[in-house]
């Protein structure tokens, strides 16, 4: 029988629908001091935006999804991010701003879990690689475009109208994946029984524990580089520092090696770049954001690496426990980050960063001994 034809236009319909999930997500790291002004909070708490997605079970919504086609599954939940996006356009208090970020935090739980891991399916696994790569660009891409054309919004319309645009990029993009992508049932209904089973593993445990650090030390300090970078450079001048950050992150994905080394020098080079941070001018700073935009791009692909390595008898299950792990830390870093801020400065946080960098590095290379899953559950 005839492998089906590669259906690169669904990857690329999957890849545009994780940059608006990215994007959505992280969109209040360029707009955090209009939002903080415009609801009259303080920048820690604004940074609550950035921490609600987070407590949403990401587990949960790929098990709900049961056996239904997973093409169905991301066309609706990219319709419910655009119900957000345009709830928080239009929120007429902070609460339901933080209400339409608990909805995001529901796709980005299923949303992720899912498409993370279609590659092979859409292109088989010859292209696999390389679809993948495809995917994962969209989530520095989500930095090197969405962020920064969203700050400029910000600066020209008013914050709201950078969650309404991305509202309409959302339901164009469902439409998109439900007409190209092929029927896509699930290969096994991922049950809580399977989760529990992988995380018996001690690889599995392994990866958690370091995804949990070095994404706590990246959004701990990136929720709030927009503050620290305000004292260093001209304000006009932000968007393009934000966007070579981004730009960087793209090369760092595509370079990114799916090793350990790789991943352990991503997070020393992360540690290096929030230290040096605070104290560098403005050609220092672009300097450093450039280093740390290509190290964290390297960082999603060698965490979904390692999860896939240690479960390849469960793939869709092993980007569950991925996903989960990332949103998790993302919303626990900026929480913190927040209490940090709040409480000493943006400088201190940078600092706290840094050491938590550092500590997944050494993570990292306490774990290489640990042999790779054999597939038996």
């Amino acid at each position: 029988m005839n492998a089906p034809p590669p259906r690169w236009p669904a990857v690329f319909a999957v890849t545009v629908g994780i940059f608006a999930v990215v994007t959505t997500e992280i969109l209040p790291i360029g707009l955090l001091n209009p939002i903080a002004a415009g609801f009259g909070v303080p920048a820690g708490t604004a940074g609550w935006t950035m921490t609600v997605p987070g407590f949403v079970a990401a587990p949960l919504v790929t098990v709900a999804a049961g056996r239904i086609d997973r093409r169905l599954v991301l066309g609706g939940l990219l319709v419910l991010l655009a119900a957000a996006g345009f709830l928080a356009a239009a929120a007429p208090a902070f609460w339901v701003l933080l209400a339409a970020r608990f909805l995001v935090g529901v796709v980005i739980g299923g949303f992720w879990s899912i498409g993370a891991g279609l590659a092979p399916r859409l292109v088989g696994t010859a292209a696999a690689a390389r679809a993948t790569s495809v995917i994962f660009a969209a989530v520095p891409l989500g930095s090197v475009l969405g962020v920064p054309l969203g700050t400029l919004v910000g600066q020209l319309a008013g914050w709201r109208t950078a969650f309404l645009l991305l509202g309409v990029l959302s339901l164009g993009t469902a439409a998109a994946i439900v007409v190209l992508a092929p029927p896509l049932p699930p290969t096994e209904a991922t049950r809580l029984t399977v989760l529990s089973g992988l995380m018996r593993r001690r690889g599995v445990r392994s990866g958690l524990l370091v995804t949990f650090l070095v994404v706590l030390a990246h959004f701990g300090t990136y929720t709030y580089v927009t503050p620290l970078l305000r004292d260093v450079v001209r304000p006009e001048a932000l968007s393009g520092y934000l966007l070579a950050y981004g730009a960087a992150g793209i090369a760092g994905t595509f370079l990114a090696g799916r090793h350990r080394a790789g991943f352990a020098i991503a997070a020393v080079v992360i540690a290096a770049a929030v230290f040096a941070l605070p104290h560098t001018g403005p050609i220092g700073a672009l300097v450093t954001l450039v280093a740390w935009g290509a190290a964290y791009g390297a960082v999603p692909v060698c965490s979904q690496a390692w999860f896939a390595r240690e479960a390849p008898d469960a793939p869709e299950a092993a980007t569950v426990l991925f996903t989960s792990s990332f949103q998790a830390t993302l919303s626990a870093g900026a929480l913190a980050g927040g209490f940090v801020v709040d409480a000493v400065s943006v400088p201190a946080v940078m600092t706290c960063g840094g050491v938590a960098a550092l500590l997944a590095a050494a993570a990292i290379r306490g774990a290489r001994g640990i042999p790779a899953a054999t597939g038996r559950r």
